[in-house]
């Protein structure tokens, strides 16, 4: 147990490091939607391996294929409005139902990610989706760097078991839930088509959802609900934590502390109720809400207002999210949960 415990102790240290400087290097570079690489660290994290620098180029490169595919369906849902995001549908089925089945969870993400946010973001302007996927791309070299940075301070015990695998499940559940998780992200999707570059964020938050429908357990409503309103409870005590005294280094430094409280309840450091999943997808939320904030300062546009109506619309999407959980749910699955 003690060294499960020092395990679990460098894991967390780990995550909120390269989080907290992902995120900083993020805003401090400029680059283009910056909570794009923190987000993406966060899913790279997972597999608690360091990843090699060609590695890291040909992860970029296969997430810039992945998600170019959409920009192959952005004439069709520009002149065949109805076939576009019928294909889309299917298109989101299809990649939900490789992940379930095994597959790599990332390349799952890039394939939701390329056909929805960078649709959405070329039916206004081709060039938007150009920038979304150059964006992606710089993100994700990015988060390479910084997990490999901090796998360097604090490295992972070669000796450590596996994660144990979770019990499979009969292909008519697996169909079921990548149901669920379409049904879940096409609404926000068909939204964002109003105005991409205010929806952006939604999206993200959908498909964190709709990633989050297929692991979490019986009580799945309530664990979606939990993560959004306590990543909006959180995104606010950063915002007032960080408006007494407003500096890239404090950013950084409120990040670390928040990856720290946050990381501790994943990894089972601390005592919680809830299923780490609720824990990666409310640092996930606190992330997107806390990035489009800043975003929102230095464009001059009224921050409060923005929030307001930005966690406004990520409760609606959850409560839809959880209707969905209720009408398709696995109402016999066994409750279960492991640490990562």
């Amino acid at each position: 147990m003690p060294i499960e415990q020092a395990v679990r102790a460098q894991r967390t240290l780990r995550l909120a490091s390269a989080t907290a400087m992902s995120l900083a290097l993020s805003f401090g570079l400029g680059l283009p939607i910056p909570f794009l690489s923190p987000v993406l660290t966060l899913f790279l994290a997972m597999s608690h391996r360091p990843l090699s620098l060609k590695n890291g180029l040909v992860l970029a490169l296969v997430a810039m294929l992945t998600t170019g595919s959409g920009l192959l369906l952005i004439p069709v849902l520009r002149y065949y409005p109805l076939s576009g995001v019928l294909s889309i549908g299917l298109g989101l089925f299809a990649a939900f139902r490789y992940g379930l089945r095994g597959g790599n969870n990332l390349i799952v993400i890039f394939l939701v990610m390329g056909m929805t946010m960078i649709t959405a973001a070329g039916t206004a302007d081709f060039g938007s989706a150009v920038m979304v996927i150059g964006a992606l791309v710089k993100g994700i070299i990015l988060a390479v760097l910084a997990l490999s940075l901090n796998h360097w301070l604090f490295p992972e015990p070669l000796d450590v078991p596996s994660a144990s695998v979770a019990p499979g499940r009969s292909a008519a559940e697996i169909s079921t839930v990548a149901l669920r998780a379409t049904l879940i992200v096409m609404p926000t999707f068909i939204l964002s088509l109003v105005d991409p570059s205010q929806y952006l964020p939604i999206i993200l938050k959908a498909v964190s959802l709709g990633q989050q429908s297929a692991t979490t357990s019986r009580d799945a409503g309530r664990e979606l609900l939990s993560s959004t309103l306590i990543g909006g409870l959180l995104a606010i005590v950063f915002w007032c934590a960080l408006s007494l005294f407003v500096h890239l280094w404090m950013f950084y430094l409120w990040m670390l502390l928040s990856g720290l409280l946050l990381g501790r309840r994943f990894y089972g450091l601390s005592r919680t109720t809830l299923s780490p999943g609720v824990w990666l997808n409310t640092f996930i939320t606190l992330i997107i809400l806390l990035g489009q904030s800043v975003q929102d300062s230095a464009l001059g546009k009224d921050v409060y207002t923005a929030f307001a109506v930005r966690m406004g619309l990520f409760i609606l999407v959850t409560l839809y999210a959880c209707l969905m959980m209720h009408v398709l749910g696995e109402r016999h699955r066994p409750l279960q949960q492991s640490f990562p």
